[in-house]
């Protein structure tokens, strides 16, 4: 009888490629593949667990998904990923159903391991496990996009954050790698590729040999097929983004027109106590100077409130800022004190409800901004990718090259077309967070 597998994966995209690898890697071995939890007899749950809030959701789902071996065909129960790399063997207590606890840096021990039956419940390794063009991988993306982790894990040390303790140092793969991995994805029909890492403009910086972010860039849009490149998570330091980078970014069709630039805050003391390697005169000159070469530029960044000790003229400069630049698309969250972090240890801590007035504010403020950004596109005619059809009200859904699948909204469109259909559509309305076009045209 053929073995079975369902996996949850939980977190974010870069989350997702590790769990696309555990399918290749499983699949290997002679796995089936389903969605269906009561259809499995082994189910991995790969968890995040970078804040509370993904924490709490991780836990849900091993409560929940131990059901199922009750009520389907499940003997074993496989939690991966975050969660046990953060918190080790005390989840064998807490959670006395699950077979087998395996951390961000042994992923690649799993076929072993389910096909052993080890004594032990719990296996973890100091680094995140990276992987290679020759990994085995299944997209669980549509076919015509993919993720490509360009880095794992994280050098720098904000105050706030639990990543380089769960993901280890800052390591770049190797540029021939990328580039083959990028020729076999747009082999398979992947005309986007959306380059990831917990810090993206940092690649190469670790290697020593002069390998960048800028190099890559011109490798990956000589790609025959792809037709879309999409940088996410850029931290915003200005040495990062030289004018070589810029000028690519510029020059290069495929590149989109859009960066990622998560910049915590802006406040100079705010920045200081976050561990924020970059100060507000510099984002502040970096925005401008991204905004000289590339005019017609989509930025999205991430801002967190409530940070220990944020007085009340402190987020105000943080709100005066979002209004003066006017982010394209803005993701906003409350602090959470992460246990083990310095920020953690801070006084003045805020209280919940502070913090959630002030990110209604925030997010009220980016809600006109958005709404102001996208009735200006009213009029225009712009290319789009199709994502799904039969979407809200029966009208078909895609995006813009400046909106990142799953977070920045999208197109819905009047008119025929299937996935994977590249349009031109006329933006006949506005709304908030997306917009109405019709097509005029397929390409």
């Amino acid at each position: 009888m053929k073995k079975t597998l369902c996996l949850v994966s939980l977190g974010c995209p870069k989350n997702l490629v590790d769990s696309e690898v555990i399918l290749g890697l499983l699949s290997k071995q002679g796995y089936l593949l389903t969605t269906n939890p009561l259809e499995a007899d082994t189910i991995i749950i790969n968890t995040c667990s970078f804040i509370e809030d993904a924490t709490r959701e991780a836990t849900d789902a091993i409560h929940h998904y131990a059901q199922y071996k009750e009520r389907g065909r499940c003997q074993r129960l496989i939690v991966a990923g975050c969660l046990p790399q953060r918190y080790g063997k005390e989840l064998e207590t807490q959670f006395p159903d699950v077979d087998l606890f395996v951390g961000s840096g042994a992923l690649q021990r799993l076929p072993k391991l389910l096909a052993a039956k080890p004594s032990r419940k719990t296996f973890l390794s100091k680094r995140s496990f990276l992987y290679n063009e020759r990994t085995p991988r299944i997209l669980s993306t549509p076919p015509f996009t993919a993720y490509i982790k360009i880095a794992e894990g994280c050098s720098k040390a904000c105050t706030f954050c639990t990543v380089p303790r769960i993901r280890g140092p800052y390591r770049s793969r190797r540029l021939r790698s990328l580039l083959e991995e990028a020729r076999q994805l747009a082999d398979q029909g992947v005309q986007e590729l959306i380059l990831i890492a917990q810090d993206t403009t940092a690649y190469g910086e670790d290697l020593k040999d002069g390998t960048n972010l800028e190099k890559l860039l011109r490798v990956l849009a000589r790609v025959d097929g792809v037709r879309w490149i999409r940088i996410l998570y850029s931290y915003p330091r200005a040495r990062y983004f030289t004018d070589g980078l810029l000028e690519t970014m510029a020059q290069e069709k495929k590149i989109c027109p859009s960066l990622d630039l998560p910049i915590q805050h802006v406040e100079d003391e705010i920045l200081k106590r976050m561990g924020r390697r970059v100060r507000s005169s510099e984002i502040r000159n970096l925005i401008h100077k991204i905004r000289i070469f590339l005019p017609h530029v989509s930025l999205r960044t991430s801002l967190i409130v409530g940070f220990p000790g944020e007085r009340q003229d402190q987020f105000q400069v943080l709100l005066d800022f979002v209004k003066e630049v006017a982010f394209d698309h803005l993701g906003a969250f409350k602090y959470s004190a992460e246990k083990g972090t310095p920020a953690s240890r801070l006084s003045n801590q805020i209280p919940e409800r502070v913090k959630e007035e002030r990110l209604r504010k925030l997010m009220n403020l980016q809600k006109k901004i958005s709404l102001k950004k996208y009735r200006s596109l009213v009029g225009e005619t712009m290319e789009v990718l199709v994502e799904s059809a039969g979407g809200s009200q029966g009208k078909v859904k895609g995006r813009l090259q400046t909106q990142a699948p799953e977070i920045d909204g999208g197109v819905f469109l009047e008119g025929r077309a299937h996935p994977g259909d590249w349009v031109e559509a006329q933006i006949i309305k506005a709304f908030p967070y997306d917009v109405l076009g019709r097509i005029e045209r397929h390409l």
